[in-house]
């Protein structure tokens, strides 16, 4: 059964002057700017369809100003689209930025009920609800302070919690979620998961992929105000990311031999990322396996030649050194000709986050001689999902941690 339907959906804003949403808008126009002034025009969205089952989660992603927000106000009904049509079966609780459904003056408990008539519940379902709302929130001490008073972390926590708590068919949530603490976000991550378990649908904005393939079954992604990728959420996001962002997968210097780093016994031809197919990628399911491939040319024969990866995090925090140290090549020369050398680092192993991949060349004997070692050569991402087998388990918040590896575990009942 179906809980959105969106069908040609298309939004133009006018900059420079032209038509407003609003009367205000257009009088702060016609009193700011000149009319002879031309219209530009702006399609936040355009053409865009897509349905929503009930009970699926699904997330939105994409670069700012790719239309996320405006297609989530229209679908809560703050903005009208200039056409097409967004059809939503059920009550809607909507979190778009810290505030909103919100009135200044009435205090925390009273905008509880507030919300609670505006999305058409009697006075004892929201009674019925209070006591949680307040505990998740974590803002008695101040239920009865008018929420002009707040902070934005406690008005956001006290929006997410009416919004979650007075069970509205569909949740709409925004970026939002970014103001509040760590703790508390990952409160508010379990909670959207429970929602969907209980068979209600949630939108989910988010710049965090990690987030998104935690808690969505499925994920579109726009640009420039259109559907670009629509699916299960973690190939979305590892096309996305391997699309758009982060150092490249591959670096070739094949066709730039007088820039390839090398010494006068070996040169760098070719530095990839691999899934566990051979195929070059920039995002990998923290459940496959992940190869860092080097292909470099001896350029004189006689030498002891390692190759040598050092994989860094985000933060520039090195995570390990991995070298050639099979039986096969550790101490024994490499004649003169191309070498291709592949590490894989197991699956369920790495965190999730970014990578970057160090290269080097080196020789230990007879003495230590480092060749070349060619920085942030190529990079990956790690994304971790809410299906299959991994460390995570039902957890849904940030896990912290460099590495995330599934260990062996022994539990025996001593009663």
């Amino acid at each position: 059964m179906q809980a959105i339907k969106v069908e040609n959906l298309s939004k133009l804003y006018y900059l420079g002057g032209g038509r407003s949403d609003s009367l205000r808008d257009a009088l702060a126009s016609f009193v700011r700017q000149p009319k002879t002034k031309a219209k530009q025009e702006l399609w936040a969205l355009r053409d865009v369809n897509f349905t929503v089952e009930r009970g699926e989660t699904l997330g939105i992603i994409g670069h700012n100003g790719a239309g996320k927000s405006t297609l989530l106000k229209i679908l809560s009904r703050i903005t009208k689209p200039s056409s097409g049509a967004a059809e939503i079966y059920g009550r809607v609780g909507s979190l778009l930025e810290v505030g909103t459904g919100f009135h200044n003056e009435l205090s925390g408990r009273e905008n509880i009920y507030l919300n609670g008539a505006i999305l058409g519940m009697k006075r004892r379902e929201i009674e019925h609800k209070f006591d949680e709302i307040v505990a998740f929130s974590e803002v008695e001490k101040f239920l009865d302070t008018p929420v002009k008073q707040y902070s934005s972390g406690m008005y956001m926590r006290l929006a997410f919690a009416v919004a979650a708590h007075l069970e509205p068919e569909v949740l709409i949530v925004d970026e939002v979620l970014a103001v509040g603490d760590v703790s508390f976000q990952k409160k508010c991550l379990n909670k959207m998961k429970d929602v969907s378990r209980e068979g209600r649908t949630v939108l989910f904005v988010s710049h965090d992929m990690s987030a998104i393939t935690r808690i969505c079954s499925r994920a579109i992604a726009l640009d420039k105000g259109g559907v670009i990728l629509d699916g299960e959420a973690t190939r979305v996001v590892r096309d996305y990311l391997s699309s758009s962002l982060g150092i490249s997968a591959e670096r070739d210097f094949t066709g730039d031999v007088s820039n390839a780093p090398a010494s006068e016994f070996v040169r760098l031809k070719r530095v990839r990322i691999v899934n566990e197919h051979g195929e070059t990628s920039g995002s990998h399911d923290i459940r496959r396996k992940i190869g860092i491939e080097a292909t470099y040319e001896a350029t004189q024969g006689g030498q002891i030649l390692l190759p040598n990866f050092q994989i860094y995090n985000q933060d520039r925090v090195q995570l390990f050194t991995v070298q050639d140290i099979s039986r096969e090549w550790h101490r024994r020369v490499k004649e003169k000709g191309e070498y291709t050398s592949t590490v894989w680092i197991p699956a369920n192993f790495m965190a999730e986050g970014s990578f970057s991949v160090n290269f080097a060349v080196v020789t230990y004997l007879p003495s230590m001689r480092v060749h070349f070692n060619a920085v942030e050569v190529a990079g990956f991402d790690v994304v971790d999902s809410i299906e299959g087998d991994t460390a995570r388990g039902d957890f849904a918040g940030k896990m912290d941690g460099v590495i995330r590896p599934i260990l062996d575990w022994e539990t025996s009942f001593n009663g």
